[in-house]
C-alpha cells in the first residue's frame, strides 16, 4: 500500500515508519525537521513541509491509500493549535483529493473514555495532561465530523517497550489498573493493520 503518514519524526511515528516499511508498504513522510526521521529506505518518501501548506497537502495525497496521523502537540502541557488546524486541513485535502482511509491515534484520556482507562488516566490525567486531551478531543471532533473512513484508536499511556502483540482491542475496553500502558511499537502495529480493514470504519478503537 501507499501510505501518508503525519508525526512520523515522533516516537510513536517512527515505528509506524519501521514498520510500514517491513510490510512492504511505500511510506511517504511529511515532516517540519527531516533530519528528526532517522530512518533510510528506498520505498520512503521524506517531505519537509508544514500542515499549514494545502499545495504540499494536496500533492503528497496523490495515489496514497490510506492517511496514517500520530501527531501530537509540541509539548503536553500547551495547546497546540497549529496540529488542530493541521487535522483540519489535513481533512480537507483528503475529501477533496478523495482519499478516504484515515486511522488517527488519540488518548483514551479524552473525557468520553477516560474512566476506563485505569486509576491515573481518570483522576491525574485530566488535570495534568489538561491541554493535550483538550488537542485530542477537538482533533476528533474535526475527524468524526467529517465524510472520511475514518478510525479513531485510543491509546493509553505510550511506552518504549518491544512490540509483544499481546494487546486488547475494542469499543468499549477498560481497565481498573493503577498505570495503565502499552508500547509504542504495539499501537504502531495495531494502527497499521487498520490501513485495509473496513470492519472498524468510522468507529473508536480503545487499545490496551
Amino acid at each position: 500500500m501507499n501510505l501518508l503518514i503525519f508525526g512520523a519524526s515522533g516516537r510513536t511515528g517512527h515505528h509506524l515508519v519501521n514498520q510500514a516499511l517491513e510490510g512492504g508498504n511505500t511510506v511517504t513522510a511529511l515532516v517540519r525537521d527531516p533530519s528528526k526521521l532517522k530512518i533510510s529506505h528506498d520505498q520512503l518518501r521524506v517531505v519537509r513541509g508544514e500542515l499549514s501548506d494545502d499545495s504540499i497537502l494536496t500533492d503528497l495525497l496523490k495515489g496514497q491509500h490510506a492517511v496514517i496521523s500520530a501527531l501530537g502537540a509540541s509539548s503536553p502541557f500547551k495547546y497546540d493549535q497549529t496540529v488542530v488546524d493541521g487535522m483540519r486541513m489535513i481533512v480537507k485535502a483528503m475529501e477533496q483529493g478523495g482519499v478516504a482511509r484515515l486511522i488517527y491515534l488519540s488518548f483514551i484520556g479524552v473525557r468520553e473514555s477516560r474512566a476506563d482507562g485505569g486509576i491515573v488516566i481518570k483522576y491525574v490525567a485530566p488535570v495534568l495532561l489538561k491541554t493535550e486531551i483538550a488537542g485530542h478531543e477537538e482533533r476528533e471532533k474535526i475527524i468524526r465530523g467529517s465524510k472520511l473512513d475514518w478510525t479513531i484508536v485510543r491509546a493509553p499511556t505510550l511506552t518504549n517497550g518491544i512490540k509483544k502483540g499481546d494487546y486488547r482491542t475494542g469499543v468499549a475496553l477498560s481497565s481498573g489498573g493503577f498505570v495503565v500502558s502499552i508500547p509504542r511499537a504495539d499501537v504502531a502495529d495495531f494502527m497499521l493493520t487498520q490501513c485495509d480493514n473496513s470492519s472498524n470504519i468510522g468507529k473508536v478503537i480503545r487499545i490496551m
